[in-house]
């Protein structure tokens, strides 16, 4: 195991942190004045802003350059990353089973093609001759109906910003159409030609910025400049509102799903057939609507509508209200939450339930009879390819120390076959113990969470622990396979991931008791399961970390605010710091829902800065954790500006002497798509400072 030096970290000299650019900016919401000295930062361009993200770079470098262990470190983390992986393979629609998979060498995945699921695969397109650094990153592959065309989606540097290019499927010759300035899109094809969801195009020098308003969809003609392309829809009364495609593969209707305003989406349907005009199905964006598929003109969707934990139904645009829809597969009377649908060939639906955040999946006839659930091995998490045109199923799974198995499933018999397991060096599942424990919350609430640790590690109270929590926007944060993870393990420490209120682990009601004006329940579910963690003898503050990314990354700012003494290292990654001007960024105005705005009323507010990361840091000698917040330039989801106004307001407050540092990435964005090599340089200095700073040297060399 990690060897504890006592003391502390390695010794450093004081840091000098660089000043960062400031004014004398305030500003009034509803009567308080509020602060904002470091405004300048907002502006990643200007010249002062890049002369202060090179000064800190420096300073994080030359802190990080001093920590003996920190090659060693990376040269675990390589060995750890450069293993053989294989995705699920997908039949589409020339006939052929298309797949990703990494030798272990590849920053990106490569797409394969076969003549079966199992057959010689030929590369079908390799993202990494994309780019020289593998910061292209290929999003979305989507084959025509008839097969002859693929359209592709790429990303270039982490941004979300789309571009679409179109390959013949046969020859995998490139053709001449390219899409620039799309975004949170896929290409829905119809006849000769496919609907995009695009903005236009943002101001030069403010393409990572600004506000994206006018979310449209257009129709793209194979052959045809992008100049041409036909607008298909936009709702000018709503600027701020997403809007994709969904097309039936039969050319019978279309829906538009919008989003933007609410926690989920509206469904609107035509009849292509006929014309015919748009239908509502669900107007508001209060409740999570996905089209599953649409056969015959009629939809079948996913939704909440009458169910908080998730039903799913036939919607036939004829009748297009919720007490005509019906029922396929009820809500969960168990209180499982229904997390995805999909058909398995023409008679069949896969379904998955969380329970206790951790998937289960069923097999059950297109009316909805449940035929049997699908056996997996342990807590975890399942992804399943399947389509209504053949019955051939395929399902992936993973867990903590588990990484991904593949599984061919026989519908009729039920029986699973592993046909890849992927194989890490050095790993032993059955070396580590993984547990579920339910923890009290200050308002007496019962908060499940995940820990993860090596079975000879006893709670003598002198074990390292990497605490992980989210709790926002819906989302569940179930059992899954990361390598990095596994240095923290091997080495004695123990992950624990909390699943907190605002997620979906329960559906709607858990997820709506951590938002708005209840947001302090995440952040104090986070509090209680460190001080779980303690007073269960595992571990104490001086060996407690923290970390989160993007609304974790608000979370772990807003826990070190309210309880610094609780945490020896913090690490917000690419999170949302300034709750009072997020939504005036990029795509921040969709966050409304969730947190509320300081538009919205004199309370909501107050709210949002009594609890906002860079306006609550302390000034008086309140000891601090140390911190490394980390940031990248190309980050379009949460700008930059976030973490560089909290560094600079950090190292500018006193806060103890413990390092307050900003690691700020180039080529890279929010974390999608990231090249492996990135990766394993971020984690190398994450890993590094923390534990330079719990007074550990890690064993790196196996």
């Amino acid at each position: 195991m990690a060897a504890l030096l006592p003391g502390a970290c390695s010794r450093q000299a004081k840091i000098e942190y660089p000043a960062a650019p400031s004014d004398s900016t305030t500003y009034e919401a509803f009567g308080m004045t509020v602060n904002d000295p470091y405004r300048p930062l907002e502006n990643d361009t200007s010249s002062a802003t890049l002369a202060w993200v090179e000064a800190e770079n420096k300073v994080t470098e030359n802190y990080l350059s001093q920590i003996p262990f920190r090659k060693g470190i990376h040269n675990r983390l390589e060995v750890l990353n450069r293993f053989k992986r294989q995705g699920l393979p997908s039949k589409e629609n020339d006939g052929k089973y298309y797949f990703y998979a990494n030798d272990g060498t590849k920053n990106q995945s490569v797409l394969y093609r076969s003549d079966s699921y199992d057959g010689e695969p030929e590369v079908f397109l390799d993202p990494n001759e994309l780019s020289d650094d593998g910061t292209v990153a290929l999003t979305g592959v989507y084959q025509s109906n008839d097969g002859k065309y693929t359209a592709y989606t790429i990303s270039r540097s982490g941004s979300d910003w789309t571009e679409i290019y179109v390959m013949d499927t046969a020859s995998k010759q490139l053709l001449d159409d390219h899409i620039v300035w799309a975004k949170f899109t896929d290409a829905q094809w119809l006849g000769d030609g496919f609907y995009y969801s695009a903005y236009d195009a943002p101001e030069a020098g403010k393409e990572f910025s600004n506000a994206n308003t006018g979310h449209k969809i257009y129709y793209h003609k194979i052959g045809t400049p992008q100049s041409e392309d036909i607008l298909a829809f936009e709702d000018d009364a709503h600027p701020y509102h997403f809007h994709s495609a969904a097309v039936a593969h039969d050319g019978s209707a279309m829906a538009i799903i919008g989003g933007g305003e609410g926690t989920g989406e509206s469904v609107m349907i035509r009849d292509l057939r006929k014309n015919g005009k748009w239908v509502t199905v669900e107007e508001s964006q209060d409740f999570t609507n996905s089209p599953i598929a649409i056969i015959d003109g009629k939809l079948y969707l996913y939704t909440s509508v009458g169910a908080p934990r998730n039903r799913f139904v036939l919607v036939d645009p004829a009748k297009p209200t919720s007490k005509d829809w019906t029922e396929i597969i009820p809500e969960d009377p168990e209180g499982g939450v229904l997390t995805s649908v999909q058909f398995a060939g023409p008679d069949h639906l896969v379904a998955v339930f969380d329970r206790d955040a951790s998937n289960h999946a069923y097999l059950y006839t297109k009316a909805g009879e449940m035929v049997r659930e699908i056996e997996l091995p342990t807590y975890g998490t399942v992804g399943v390819s399947s389509s209504r045109d053949n019955d051939e199923v395929y399902y992936a799974f993973s867990s903590f120390v588990y990484p991904s198995a593949l599984f061919k499933y026989d519908i009729a018999s039920g029986e699973s076959t592993l046909y890849h397991q992927t194989e890490i060096e050095g790993l032993n599942p059955e070396d580590y113990v993984t547990e579920q424990v339910f923890y009290t919350s200050s308002d007496g609430t019962k908060v499940p969470m995940f820990t993860v640790r090596h079975k000879d590690v006893m709670p003598d109270g002198k074990n390292p622990v990497y605490l992980y929590g989210y709790g926002g926007f819906n989302i569940t944060l179930n059992p899954s396979f990361n390598a990095n993870r596994l240095l923290w393990l091997e080495n004695g420490g123990i992950y624990a991931q909390a699943n907190l209120r605002g997620g979906a682990e329960y559906g709607d009601e858990w997820h709506e008791a951590g938002t708005k004006m209840k947001k302090l329940n995440v952040f104090n579910d986070f509090i209680s399961a460190a001080e779980y963690m303690i007073n269960e003898g595992w571990t104490t503050p001086e060996l407690m970390t923290i970390e989160g990314g993007s609304n974790g990354g608000l979370l772990v700012g807003a826990t070190v605010n309210l309880r610094p003494d609780l945490f020896k290292v913090a690490i917000p990654r690419v999170g949302v710091m300034d709750m009072m001007r997020y939504h005036l960024f990029t795509i921040g105005w969709n966050w409304a829902a969730d947190y509320g705005t300081a538009d919205d009323s004199p309370e909501m507010a107050k709210y949002l800065l009594d609890y906002s990361p860079v306006h609550n840091i302390s000034n008086d000698g309140t000891p601090y954790p140390a911190i490394l917040v980390t940031t990248a330039d190309h980050d379009d989801r949460v700008v930059p500006a976030h973490s560089f106004k909290y560094a600079a307001t950090l190292q500018a407050s006193d806060t103890g002497d413990a390092p307050k540092l900003i690691r700020i990435d180039s080529k890279a964005g929010h974390g999608a798509g990231k090249p492996i090599s990135k990766v394993i340089d971020e984690y190398t200095d994450i890993y590094s400072f923390i534990y330079n700073n719990l007074g550990i040297t890690p064993k790196t060399a196996k």
